[in-house]
């Protein structure tokens, strides 16, 4: 099955998109990355996004829902 980022190239991704997309599936893990943004740094060539850094159970939990998703 090939998934919706398969599709997509990284130069065609908004960031913003990109962050309030990831956001919404941390919401629904039960995961909040606080500082989770666009990096305003970054050019307009090379667009990132900032995860930021996490309490080490917060970054358990990302690591349990995505050991969970892989299984799936």
């Amino acid at each position: 099955m090939t998934s919706a980022l398969e599709l997509q190239d990284a130069a065609s991704v908004d960031p913003f998109t990109a962050v309030e997309s990831l956001r919404a599936a941390l919401d629904r893990a039960g995961i909040v990355f606080p500082s989770l943004a666009v990096d305003p740094q970054g050019t307009p060539r090379v667009r990132l996004v900032e995860l930021g850094r996490v309490r080490p159970d917060v970054a358990m939990r990302l690591a349990d829902a995505l050991q969970r998703g892989q299984a799936a």
